[in-house]
């Protein structure tokens, strides 16, 4: 469980209430909500963050779990869509030995791959290679999103 001052210093729970990463939110759900990463490894790399604060999958309810998945799965639509992407790595890094970034406010990555894509770029030069900036790709995403959303598909 979170401490009461992690949250005000949680870069997930300022950027669900308005603060300046809110413009990369993408999507809202009930429970969670997509954002695209700060620091991505490849254009349209999304996260599917809980609106709750909270550090492990165990600590959210069946419904936070549910709609996390339910998100999951739409984020996949929208990226195959929008990206044409060829793949997806997804995942999630509970802890900081399991390299999460961001250790006190889980959440689940979706880094789009491509076939002879450049993601070897962050691991070998230490350099990332994004043709888009984040806004373009927020102002193409979000319509997607709102309408597979609606659709229910």
């Amino acid at each position: 469980m979170s401490k009461a001052g992690d949250e005000a210093a949680c870069v997930f729970c300022e950027a669900q209430h308005g603060g300046e990463n809110a413009r990369l939110v993408v999507h809202q759900g009930r429970t969670a909500y997509v954002i695209l990463n700060l620091f991505p490894y490849t254009s349209g790399h999304l996260m599917v963050v809980p609106k709750r604060h909270m550090a492990a999958l165990n600590a959210a309810t069946a419904d936070e779990r549910a709609e996390l998945m339910e998100l999951t799965a739409l984020a996949e639509r929208v990226l195959t869509e929008v990206y044409r992407v060829q793949g997806l790595n997804v995942g999630m890094n509970l802890g900081r030995a399991a390299g999460a970034g961001i250790v006190d406010h889980m959440h689940v990555h979706l880094v789009p791959r491509w076939n002879g894509d450049t993601n070897f770029m962050s691991v070998v030069g230490e350099t990332r290679v994004l043709p888009e900036e984040l806004d373009q790709a927020a102002a193409r995403l979000r319509p997607v999103f709102e309408r597979l959303s609606q659709s229910g598909s």
